[in-house]
């Protein structure tokens, strides 16, 4: 039996809460890592290789190899931070991927197709959970930096959904001539959010965030310039 048919109650009733709420979600990207003790890696699946600093045979590094699955899930929650459920979910181990590991050794891994690389998840992860709720514009899917992925802005944009990225990369911007960083830093502060922080000594501070925000093009990036974003 897959996963596919296991999960299929809970993602259902998942929809069925959203429609109830019938109001404004998030949907909360992100991986997770399940390692297992296994003598024999093929059993499972290789999650990393790790060399040894000091374990050195016949003149190679030894390697700690970490056996595992990895889970890529996506939780959707009211904006009052109330739990409907998953809305899709993903396993996979590393070898599925192999071929374009090796190849980034290689090449720019920019140019390697998303289609053959774990990125993938992201986007599919989008446009699962966007099929299930069957309402994209009262959806708001929200990753890290690793979701920063150009594939994934024009998947939102295909699929008529909304979604707030914690930014890795300075794109170009408006004619191409300028970065978002540039653009933002020239833009008004809208708002300020004052609050307190405090570290694992139990130091406080208080900090003063600025809020600014602009409409802006983006442009692919050189090695994506077939992909078009409207």
């Amino acid at each position: 039996m897959k996963e596919d048919a296991i999960l299929a109650g809970h993602l259902e009733s998942t929809r069925e809460r959203f429609e109830v709420i019938n109001k404004l979600v998030l949907i909360l990207h992100d991986t997770t890592e399940f390692s297992f003790q296994r003598s024999d890696p093929s059993s499972i699946g290789i999650l990393e290789k790790l060399p040894l600093r000091l374990k050195i045979e016949d003149g190679c590094k030894k390697h700690y190899t970490t056996c595992g699955i990895l889970m890529h899930s996506s939780l959707v929650v009211t904006t009052d931070g109330v739990p409907l459920g998953l809305a899709a979910v993903k396993f996979w181990t590393r070898d599925h991927f192999k071929g374009a590991n090796a190849l980034g050794r290689s090449i720019n891994r920019t140019r390697i197709p998303i289609a053959h690389k774990e990125s993938i998840r992201w986007l599919e992860n989008l446009e699962q959970s966007t099929s299930l709720l069957a309402n994209p514009k009262q959806c708001i899917h929200i990753g890290d930096r690793e979701n920063d992925i150009y594939e994934l802005f024009c998947a939102a944009e295909r699929n008529k959904t909304n979604f707030l990225i914690r930014t890795c990369v300075d794109r170009l911007a408006r004619d191409g001539s300028s970065v978002v960083s540039e653009e933002i830093s020239k833009t008004k502060v809208k708002g300020l959010h004052r609050f307190t922080l405090t570290n694992k000594y139990g130091d406080t501070e208080n900090v003063c965030l600025e809020l600014k925000y602009s409409t802006l093009q983006l442009h692919p990036p050189v090695s994506k310039k077939s992909i078009i974003l409207n």
